[in-house]
């Protein structure tokens, strides 16, 4: 996925209601934006990585589903950082609780809470050290377990809260630990 960085700074600060409502008006454009207010435009993924990451995101759901704690979400969703970062995982999950103390409103737009897992499956062209330092951004932010997925290498990465990550090396699959408990994520499909 080629990224293109926009920044509007000099001329213009979007408000989170106008950086929302940019969003909407251009549907078909993936929009993030950093701590400090520049824009990522991001092009669609390719179809191979398109179905690995429907995949992806057909595991957690299934299991969120049954398991009821909490919601989860696919790479539309846009989540507002508390360090003023709006971001779209490629999968992502929150628990029950603290969506729900949520207000009607924050939910429907970009919910400004970090979610308690989040995935980036990295595409072909994405860069490595900034997949790496978004997952850390997630991880800073509050996510209690990131999984970095890089097809190219079959590597793994596991973020956690307070601890160095953890690289594993053509795991056949990766546990949701004690945030999704009984969450097993099978990457033989993802590979």
């Amino acid at each position: 996925m080629t990224t293109l960085t926009l920044n509007l700074n000099p001329i213009i600060k979007l408000t989170d209601d106008q950086f929302f409502e940019l969003c909407q008006e251009n549907e078909n454009i993936r929009l993030e934006r950093t701590a400090k207010g520049e824009l990522i435009i991001m092009s669609p993924a390719g179809g191979e990585t398109g179905n690995r990451n429907g995949r992806l995101t057909q595991q957690l759901f299934n299991w969120a589903d049954n398991d009821d704690s909490g919601i989860a979400f696919d790479s539309s969703t846009g989540f507002k950082l508390p360090n003023g970062a709006d971001r779209s995982p490629d999968a992502s999950w929150v628990k029950l609780e603290r969506w729900n103390a949520l207000t009607s409103e924050q939910q429907k737009k970009f919910p400004p809470i970090c979610p308690d897992f989040v995935v980036e499956l990295m595409s072909p062209s994405d860069s490595l050290k900034e997949t790496q330092d978004k997952m850390k951004e997630y991880r800073d932010n509050g996510a209690r377990l990131g999984l970095l997925i890089n097809r190219k290498s079959r590597q793994v990465e596991i973020y956690r809260q307070d601890q160095e990550v953890e690289v594993l090396e053509s795991p056949a699959a990766v546990s949701g630990e004690d945030v999704l408990p009984g969450f097993i994520l099978n990457l033989e499909s993802i590979w």
